[in-house]
């Protein structure tokens, strides 16, 4: 029996430690060992992937960008979820406010999630000064950092952000796309008081990074049986209905480009190594 890949992957809730138990006892089945390896918040995870103590990061689009950074780009995306293509976060206001632009915003509160979220955060504050506002100058920021570390992989900082616009302590609020459809069909948000104002360009999430170094062969016989979960197979459904897809995808790069740029704007990592 060859020797397990290792993967690592950050506890953002109880929930994962279940979802990597079915995995590894599928990939046993097919002959491919896995170990699992987890972190508590992302930034360790990558020293592990670069240092070469874990094989396979199961990386949020941050620790994505962070990767590439410190690597010069020899790394590779190998998967992602379904749901991890072309999301989107949403601006969201309340109807009765008359806000109608994203120029309206001018001298206004604006709700973010936690600082390294880059759906609840970076990217919007992205959007924003694309439309020429700068957090401080033209607009008040007031962040949720809930459980920093995770880069936004839980819903704590995002649903603050939406309490504070419907409680009237802010003028707008950033949310992902999935996390809106989830709260307009739970009743969490009510759509005959909230709209959404604008939205960011379409991004891509998760995915399943590995180094340059990381053999070919290693790598395509990980992903041979990676996409042998199918979302028809009972079995599987449980794991896949707990990651949130319906479908194992080949990694792709092309959706990081907005958070590359808001990332650098912003200072991102030069103010984190202060």
């Amino acid at each position: 029996m060859p020797s397990p890949i290792l993967v690592g992957a950050v506890i953002y809730d109880p929930k994962v430690a279940l979802i990597w138990d079915i995995i590894q006892e599928f990939f046993a089945e097919q002959g491919c060992p896995i170990d699992y390896v987890f972190y508590s918040n992302y930034e360790l995870m990558t020293d592990a992937l670069i240092q070469g103590h874990i094989h396979i990061a199961w990386n949020s689009p941050l620790a994505w960008v962070d990767v590439v950074r410190r690597t010069k780009g020899n790394c590779r995306a190998l998967a992602m979820r379904d749901s991890d293509r072309d999301r989107i976060t949403h601006l969201l206001v309340r109807r009765e406010r008359g806000i109608t632009s994203i120029a309206d915003l001018r001298g206004k509160t604006v709700a973010t999630g936690a600082k390294d979220s880059p759906q609840a955060t970076l990217l919007p504050l992205h959007l924003l000064q694309q439309h020429g506002l700068l957090r401080d100058k033209d607009f008040t920021l007031k962040r949720f950092d809930v459980m920093v570390g995770k880069h936004g992989d839980h819903m704590g900082g995002e649903l603050e952000a939406l309490r504070s616009l419907q409680q009237g302590q802010s003028e707008t609020c950033a949310v992902l796309d999935m996390n809106w459809e989830r709260w307009k069909a739970d009743g969490t948000a009510d759509t005959q008081r909230l709209a959404v104002l604008a939205s960011t360009s379409r991004f891509d999430h998760c995915n399943f990074t590995c180094l340059a170094s990381f053999p070919q062969e290693e790598e395509q016989r990980w992903k041979e049986v990676l996409f042998q979960m199918v979302y028809e197979n009972p079995a599987h459904r449980e794991m896949m209905d707990l990651e949130g897809l319906k479908a194992w995808l080949p990694g792709r790069t092309t959706g990081y480009q907005d958070l590359s740029e808001a990332v650098s704007e912003q200072h991102f990592f030069e103010e984190q190594q202060r």
